[in-house]
């Protein structure tokens, strides 16, 4: 199994976490039919694949936090615009409008994300929303404090964005979700739409970097381990693999090919799990 190394000796793997152990410090069914989408008087031809027919696939916001207010005793995230970079790039190709803001404070995350979800979304097939920074489980940092991350979601609930309505809205999430290690363990390698409402909470995938309860690595020289998964895997599959597929083989290359790289014993060769929460009605093609 193949470690996540080269120039994370050189510039070390840490976590996306504000507590970190002292001990690291040298170590970085619907129905059978149908169903409305959203655009008034449109219905889907496929009852189990979104449609795409739209004038735009949509936007991608992108939040990058990498630099912290002193009073918060946060500390830089390295790396982390190579995150945003790979995401911006992706995306883009992906055919995306790029909404990129960096170091955004906890008010101005949550005005942002509140203006995005009050646009007209109405031509578009789809949202995206790449958050990049510290966390906790169940909480987002902005540079000056943290917010919840279901505040930040909450915004594109039916409820809150009709223009979105029936069509995925995508989070992925780099950030730590608890401060536990993943050891791993070894294994056997011999085994190996007509509907009249729907729930506010439909349509939402959130794929979180890792596991609740876990630290989320990042390497300070080649971005973190989901993050950059997650742009190989869409470059490599968007064309032909639904979403979860891809997921799936995000899933599959994090937790399998990467393992952590520092100068401590008990932070070295530690593991890492996605953890993806999918709330979508049907699958999702990019193409």
């Amino acid at each position: 199994m193949a470690e996540n190394r080269g120039d994370a000796e050189e510039r070390g793997d840490s976590v996306d976490a504000k507590f970190w152990p002292q001990r690291q410090s040298k170590a970085p069914r619907p129905p059978d039919k149908a169903g409305r989408d959203g655009k008034a008087g449109a219905v889907s031809a496929a009852p189990y694949r979104y449609r795409m027919d739209y004038p735009s696939i949509g936007t991608c916001v992108i939040i990058n936090n990498k630099n912290f207010h002193g009073s918060i005793g946060m500390e830089t995230r390295e790396g982390t615009d190579v995150d945003a970079e790979a995401v911006e790039r992706t995306f883009r190709s992906l055919g995306y409008k790029i909404r990129r803001e960096d170091d955004r404070t906890v008010g101005e995350m949550e005005e942002l994300l509140r203006t995005v979800s009050q646009e007209d979304h109405s031509g578009s097939a789809s949202f995206v929303c790449v958050l990049l920074s510290h966390g906790d489980e169940g909480i987002f940092y902005g540079t000056d404090g943290f917010t919840e991350l279901k505040t930040l979601t909450g915004m594109f609930r039916g409820d809150r964005c009709k223009t979105l309505v029936a069509k995925p809205k995508l989070f992925f999430i780099q950030a730590c979700h608890g401060d536990c290690l993943e050891d791993g363990i070894q294994t056997d390698s011999s085994r190996d739409e007509s509907w009249d409402r729907i729930p506010v909470e439909a349509d939402f995938l959130c794929a979180h970097s890792t596991a609740p309860g876990y630290y989320s690595w990042r390497n300070q020289a080649n971005g973190s381990w989901f993050m950059q998964a997650l742009c190989e895997m869409l470059k490599e599959h968007s064309s032909q693999l639904e979403l979860m597929q891809i997921m799936t083989r995000v899933n599959r290359k994090v937790a399998l090919d990467l393992a952590s790289s520092t100068d401590d014993h008990e932070t070295n060769k530690k593991k890492q799990m996605p953890s993806i929460t999918t709330m979508l009605t049907k699958d999702f093609y990019f193409h």
